[in-house]
């Protein structure tokens, strides 16, 4: 299937097929990708040859069976070999966050994972599995493909889940039955900045939300996430701002209180820290990008 780039910028819009919110692209290009971005969750395996991601100061180097999952937004490039052959799906994860449980999930995959045979030798096994049965699916004329597909992916990030959600290891110093506590504890506060996000939350609120002192909270947060607790609520906002900008019809400052930034200027300042581009070229970007496609699509019907 060929598969074509659609880049503006670094933003790069991900060109589903068929009204899909899914797309496995085989590659075996020798192409480079230069650094770029997307809403997109990206799932790479190499199948022959390695291949080289690289997200920000870290370089990724998958050999052949490797797992790498990039999440939405993760400025990266990629750097291919003269020859091989690797799979790459992308696909719509909004679809599948608002699942119970799912949230905390991508809460503790909020940085690219990735699953190696060397390290992680069984995890990399059932994932693969999973990803092969992806594969076969995507291929088939089955009904219902799509949603058996995404019941597989779902199926990936419970297992990526109980990985990362391993008490022991985000923990490791705190006796079990504490340990298990800390869990309920962090469902509760990352269900309450969900519900919130869009007012105003201040370390002191969510600490008592948490029954901690700020102090003990922020420790444990960072642990639990590997991010400050206000780095992660701005993530959170933006994240919801992306959604926003794309609808036509509300203006940016409409779409700044929405998701929950007090003024213009912060929000300006936070969404370029995370995308790169103001809130204001994000739309535009977008904007521009759907009227080339129409442009497209209309030259296409009259011929």
């Amino acid at each position: 299937m060929n598969f074509m780039r659609v880049l503006d910028g670094i933003y790069e819009k991900v060109e589903y097929l068929n009204n899909s919110s899914i797309l496995l692209h085989i590659n075996k290009e020798d192409d480079d990708y230069s650094p770029h971005w997307h809403t997109a969750v990206e799932i790479i395996m190499p199948i022959k040859n390695i291949y080289t991601v690289v997200i920000g100061k870290t370089t990724y180097r998958l050999q052949e069976r490797d797992i790498l999952v990039i999440p939405p937004g993760e400025l990266h490039e990629v750097i291919a070999p003269t020859e091989g052959l690797r799979r790459i799906l992308l696909f719509d994860y909004s679809l599948i966050n608002s699942l119970k449980g799912m949230t905390n999930i991508f809460t503790v995959l909020n940085q690219p994972r990735l699953i190696a045979k060397s390290n992680s030798p069984d995890i990399n096994k059932d994932l693969a599995k999973l990803y092969d049965e992806i594969v076969d699916e995507y291929n088939s004329s089955y009904t219902l493909k799509e949603a058996a597909i995404y019941s597989l992916i779902i199926r990936m990030f419970v297992v990526l889940g109980r990985k990362y959600l391993n008490t022991e290891n985000i923990f490791p110093d705190v006796k079990l039955n504490k340990q298990k506590g800390y869990i309920e504890k962090f469902n509760i506060i990352f269900d309450y900045i969900n519900e919130n996000f869009m007012e105003e939350i201040s370390l002191d609120t969510i600490a008592d939300v948490a029954g901690f002192s700020k102090f003990h909270f922020s420790r444990l947060f960072k642990q639990f996430t590997d991010m400050s607790f206000y780095t992660y609520l701005n993530q959170r906002r933006v994240k919801e701002a992306e959604k926003l900008l794309l609808n036509p019809y509300l203006s940016i400052t409409e779409v700044a209180m929405r998701s929950g930034f007090s003024s213009i200027s912060t929000f300006n300042r936070v969404f370029k820290s995370f995308k790169e581009c103001t809130p204001t070229e994000f739309k535009k970007l977008y904007q521009r990008h759907n009227r080339i496609k129409s442009s497209i699509h209309m030259l296409n019907t009259i011929t």
